[in-house]
């Protein structure tokens, strides 16, 4: 997955703007990235730095307007809708600050989504789903709705979900950033046995120090520049 320098993620002099109306905002100028697999960056920086976007590119969720994004020696600038989506759901896992759990399933059938795009049969979706919810220590809450779990656990059954199909990459948006200091705590250090024993490359934006300290590397993004 990795390219030759071991990089398994290479942003090349990015830029990216947004247009409302008449008005252009740029969010990111000539940024440069280099993430080695097997890292576990954390992208710091205020409100409006550009955080989300550089990460939201990174993930193939927003193109840039300039530059290059290479992930596991995948142009990502240069694919088709169709081909970004089905490299999404193979390689990268997503986290969010609000979990995105759907209210109506419980915590099996959330972590099972992204294995109904797949050719698994019921049998082995049941196998990965159980071994991704007894990775996050919820295997005895499988049959709740998120409604009848804490913040912590519903951030676990996401943080399952993510890894369900075993992706190269982990991306968390602010993944403490709505938790208690108790659950925030046991995230990072879920977070932390993911990238150590499972070896996922993790990208993470967040705002708070507690969580960045668990990071490898941790760069600062400010009036999209990256520090």
């Amino acid at each position: 997955m990795a390219s030759p320098n071991g990089a398994i993620i290479q942003v090349n002099n990015v830029k990216k703007s947004y247009r409302r109306n008449s008005i252009i905002t740029p969010v990111l100028s000539n940024i440069t990235l280099t993430v080695p697999e097997g890292e576990f960056l954390a992208l710091m920086g205020p409100s409006g730095s550009g955080k989300t976007t550089l990460l939201n590119l990174i993930a193939g969720i927003d193109r840039p307007d300039a530059g290059e994004v290479i992930v596991g020696g995948e142009n990502l600038v240069t694919m088709s809708e169709t081909a970004l989506s089905k490299w999404r759901a193979r390689h990268v896992g997503f986290v969010f600050q609000f979990y995105n759990l759907l209210p109506v399933l419980t915590a099996y059938e959330n972590v099972e989504l992204p294995l109904l795009l797949t050719n698994l049969s019921k049998k082995e979706r049941k196998e990965h789903v159980e071994f991704a919810l007894r990775l996050v220590g919820l295997e005895d809450r499988m049959q709740n709705k998120p409604g009848q779990l804490s913040g912590g656990q519903q951030q676990r059954v996401a943080i399952a979900r993510a890894i369900v199909t075993d992706p190269n990459i982990l991306v968390a948006d602010e993944p403490t950033g709505d938790l208690d200091k108790v659950s925030a705590t046991e995230i990072m250090a879920l977070l932390e046995r993911l990238n150590r024993e499972f070896k996922k490359t993790i990208v993470m934006v967040t705002h708070d120090p507690r969580a960045a300290e668990k990071a490898h590397t941790i760069r600062h993004l400010d009036k999209g520049e990256l520090q």
